[in-house]
């Protein structure tokens, strides 16, 4: 049990997708290689009385952010010695993720070399999508788990050992509370905001836009069609995260994709020598 957000989960399931050919058939789906990273939470009995259980509590919630955060400082030694940008994009389920990175593996091959680890409760089937969409890709199941965390992103990245000057996309799971509160050892926090979900989400969720680098206005062709005041949700944005960049862009008409893609040019490194 996940004492921070409550979440259960005594593990999570890896599987390695190599990225898939054009042309090949897709009788090898859902093969891959699978590792099964336990993730040791501490678990605690509820004391009698409520102030002990709340202090208790609290103090669970400080040691499992601390071993995150110890991983995660890892994860980010282990990334820069290799000249690797990480990239955690987090949004609400259905806002968009998946199709952002299918339109951007396409247009950017050749270009840039992007691997993914999809984090999903259970199945696989955005991690085929990306990977027929040229990436590399690694699926993570985190079971009753709501989030990624850094030991389980620690397992995806030894799986997929990127290459020098590449970027690595962290897919989190579709949530706007818990994986805002994880370190997974990213250089860059992306949030996605798609027009359909409404434009109140910054005021009702703000640490997911306070920890954001970039929030990603998504699904701009709908605008006309949805209930969604920009302004508003832009003054929502700048409040809880000043320094944060916003970009707005539709994954379908392309429109905003080219300024996303300047983006996680100007942060990847170069490949080492």
């Amino acid at each position: 049990m996940c004492a921070t957000c409550g979440c259960a989960g005594s593990g999570a399931v890896i599987q390695l997708f190599p990225a898939r050919q054009p042309g090949r058939a897709d009788a090898d789906r859902g093969h891959g290689r699978q590792h099964h990273d336990h993730q040791h939470h501490e678990h605690h009995e509820h004391p009698g009385t409520p102030a002990a259980g709340d202090e208790r509590t609290v103090l669970l919630e400080q040691k499992v952010l601390a071993k995150n955060d110890r991983l995660a400082e890892l994860n980010r030694d282990w990334l820069r010695q290799r000249s690797v940008l990480a990239v955690n994009l987090m949004s609400s389920p259905g806002a968009g993720k998946t199709t952002l990175l299918e339109r951007t593996a396409r247009e950017l091959a050749g270009r840039m070399h992007i691997s993914v680890i999809e984090g999903d409760q259970a199945g696989a089937l955005d991690a085929e999508r990306i990977r027929s969409a040229g990436c590399r890709v690694v699926q993570i199941n985190t079971g009753a788990g709501c989030h990624l965390d850094a030991e389980m992103v620690a397992g995806g990245l030894r799986a997929l050992d990127p290459l020098s000057g590449s970027l690595v996309v962290i897919e989190n799971v579709g949530n706007l509370v818990c994986p805002a509160l994880f370190d997974l050892g990213e250089q860059a926090r992306v949030v996605l905001a798609s027009v359909t979900e409404g434009d109140d989400k910054p005021v009702k969720y703000p640490h997911m836009f306070r920890q954001a680098d970039l929030v990603l206005v998504s699904k701009t062709d709908l605008l006309p069609y949805v209930d969604f005041d920009s302004r508003r949700h832009a003054a929502d944005v700048r409040r809880a995260s000043p320094n944060a960049l916003m970009l707005q862009l539709s994954a379908t008409t392309g429109t905003g994709m080219q300024e996303w893609y300047a983006w996680l040019r100007r942060r990847t490194p170069a490949p080492q020598e």
